[in-house]
């Protein structure tokens, strides 16, 4: 059992730290919705609600879980000198790998290890464990979690140093978004060519086109209207957005990165805060 601070009870951060504590770990827990966070306490008699910074001082081990780099930044400045030496921050969040290893030099010069872990597999695996789990940092804080990660995901990879794993899993939301695009605009012509939208995606799904969207997604979410996959166009955007200023820092081109990245930007202006990721079907939809 291992004292674990997890920062973040959102769509994927609740059902993380529900495995974490029916694994047995003692959970000290915060978000930014009290309530939230009490209401997960009061249903899991191995948690508690961290109701100041000094409260994550016993943490060994510290996961976030939160929105983007900035959020993760002002948290975790407010812990510095707060978790003991030793204690290895793992950020599961999407955030940006520049401000991660800035961050994680921050930390390293409080004794602190971090660790980079963002997921793939959305609501549905993180509810049953089998998560995706990318891990930038020193092998041996990644072996130090690696009992942990491996109650949350399923395949845990050590993918380079710090900061690797948030680009890793910017690049692959980057082609995930455009997978999903090139699906949505493929239905619309089939469908204006007269041919129905489930054999569309049922013959990409037995041919070279198939792809996330075709397999997980069109039929689930797209077609069916529920748009309820667990994973927003706003978090999509931004993780778009974060592979193309990555690449075009590093002298790549990202010519179709910077059009996915307009696309997915409009689409979360226009269809608003709440809207799922799934959604870029309507918005690709010719009126």
């Amino acid at each position: 059992m291992r004292k674990i601070g997890f920062i973040g009870l959102g769509m994927m951060g609740l059902p993380m730290a529900h495995l974490l504590c029916e694994a047995g770990h003692e959970l000290i827990v915060q978000d930014v919705n009290a309530t939230a966070a009490e209401r997960f306490a009061a249903a899991h008699p191995g948690a508690r609600v961290a109701v100041a910074p000094a409260d994550f001082g016993a943490a060994e081990v510290l996961i976030t879980m939160l929105p983007n780099s900035a959020v993760v930044n002002e948290v975790l400045s407010s812990l510095v000198g707060i978790l003991p030496q030793g204690a290895v921050v793992v950020d599961m969040s999407s955030s940006d790998p520049v401000q991660t290893r800035e961050l994680a030099g921050k930390l390293a010069g409080a004794g602190i290890a971090m660790l980079d872990a963002p997921v793939s597999g959305g609501v549905t695996k993180a509810v049953d464990g089998s998560l995706a789990i990318m891990v930038g940092g020193a092998g041996s804080a990644v072996e130090t979690v690696r009992p942990i990660l491996a109650t949350l995901g399923r395949v845990i990879t050590h993918v380079g140093p710090i900061g690797a794993g948030h680009a890793l899993k910017a690049l692959n939301n980057y082609v995930s978004a455009a997978g999903l695009i090139a699906t949505a605009e493929a239905i619309h012509a089939g469908v204006a060519f007269g041919l129905d939208p489930n054999t569309v995606v049922d013959v990409i799904n037995a041919s070279t086109g198939k792809n996330n969207t075709t397999e997980n997604k069109a039929h689930q979410f797209m077609l069916s209207g529920t748009f309820n996959s667990g994973f927003s166009l706003a978090l999509q955007a931004k993780d778009v957005g974060i592979a193309v200023s990555l690449g075009t820092a590093l002298g790549q081109k990202m010519e179709l990165g910077r059009k996915i990245e307009e696309i997915t930007h409009d689409a979360s202006a226009a269809l608003g805060a709440g809207a799922d990721h799934t959604e870029l079907y309507r918005y690709v939809r010719p009126e």
